[in-house]
């Protein structure tokens, strides 16, 4: 997927192809099946892909909810209109109450005093608020010990102005295929089941019970309940790398530039910060306007590779701040101005979020999510016959 650079003089963008996050929605949406709810998690500007547009798109593929990391991120998606049940999973201290409750977001209620700040917020207003309550079961992060839940929720519940939606929990170890990690997170789903009978039986009634990510959506089946919580899946990219998912997910984002520059440089000439790559022979270069400045990894110096004209140009030297140098040996007619894709497709080639990870020694979530607000983000809007 290659598109023309925008039109105000952009020359380093990622396109997003809106299209692809609600065919990925309505995959996950057929493989869970039946009456469960999507939960589209677009925290952290979509993982890279942008909030407000990848809920949208999610929204229109079938998913329900969605849920964000912080209250200020589901804020923002508020003022831009969106009207979903937006659930915000992390840590949202008292004095954040009159924002819950004022852009009428769910809070992940674990401390007392957050539950009774957002009670009193929603008293005032003459409202009951939604809330979720998440259980720790063995992410070792944030919720409740699963000894703590049942109490806690005794204690929400009777809180005036609170309405005690759901409950959820994560799983650590759910793209590990290794039959260790899964015994783990059979582990992790029976505590959490263990702590669902104790609260129905102490006369609470939780309409949506949810724990499955994106790897539990796609491979442990037994844990969707009410909801499944997707996020990188949603945006085409494996949670694991080296698993293949069932579903056919299509990666939504690809990173593109220009040739800056191109010359050939002679035999012994040095490149870049540090001199770490050395020409021996006459080599021709080419420019790329990207750097770590724009979210690009300074590790895939000497490592990583770019697609020119259909083919691979290897990283020579050091990535800089705002610009990087490709070996174009045997790459015919490089121009300057010419298409660099440093994510996506190109011809026949293809440079993968998960390829870069390897390079650059992280996971394809950390990729995208790197994407500074200089790479400017070029949506592709849905085909006429997408939207339904």
């Amino acid at each position: 997927m290659t598109t023309n650079p925008p039109a105000d003089g952009a020359i380093t963008y990622a396109v997003i192809d809106l299209s692809v996050i609600m065919h990925n929605v309505r995959a996950l949406k057929a493989h869970v099946g039946g009456p469960v709810e999507v939960i589209a998690v677009v925290k952290a500007n979509g993982y890279g892909h942008g909030a407000a547009e990848a809920a949208r798109a999610a929204l229109a593929g079938g998913a329900t909810r969605l849920a964000v990391a912080r209250v200020d991120e589901g804020v923002a998606l508020r003022q831009a209109g969106l009207a979903a049940p937006i659930l915000v999973m992390g840590y949202a201290p008292p004095d954040a109450a009159p924002f819950i409750v004022a852009h009428n977001l769910t809070a992940t209620l674990t401390t007392w005093e957050a539950a009774q700040a957002v009670s009193a917020q929603a008293e005032a207003a003459g409202r009951r608020a939604p809330v979720h309550v998440k259980v720790d079961t063995g992410m070792g992060r944030f919720g409740l010990l699963p000894e703590e839940a049942a109490a806690f929720v005794d204690q929400v519940a009777a809180l005036p102005g609170l309405d005690l939606e759901g409950m959820f929990t994560h799983f650590a170890v759910a793209d590990e295929p290794a039959e260790a990690s899964r015994a783990y997170t059979r582990q992790q789903f029976a505590r959490f089941t263990d702590v669902l009978r104790a609260v129905a039986a102490a006369g609470h009634r939780l309409r949506v019970r949810h724990c499955a990510n994106s790897a539990a959506t796609l491979f442990h089946a037994e844990t969707h309940l009410d909801a499944v919580r997707p996020g990188i899946a949603i945006y085409g990219l494996r949670p694991n790398a080296e698993v293949a998912p069932p579903v056919a997910l299509q990666p939504a984002l690809a990173l593109q530039s220009r040739v800056a520059r191109v010359r050939t440089l002679p035999p012994g000439s040095s490149i870049s910060y540090g001199r770490t790559y050395t020409t021996t022979r006459p080599t021709p270069v080419a420019l790329v306007p990207v750097g770590y400045g724009d979210g690009y990894h300074r590790l895939l110096s000497n490592r990583g590779a770019v697609l020119i004209n259909g083919q691979r140009a290897p990283i020579v030297g050091r990535v800089c701040m705002d610009q990087f140098v490709v070996d174009v040996t045997g790459i015919p007619d490089v121009k300057q101005d010419d298409t660099v894709v440093l994510i996506g497709a190109q011809g026949e080639a293809r440079i993968t979020a998960e390829e870069v990870a390897r390079w650059a020694e992280t996971i394809n979530y950390e990729v995208t999510t790197s994407l500074l607000p200089r790479v400017k983000r070029v949506y592709l809007p849905p085909a006429a016959d997408d939207v339904r």
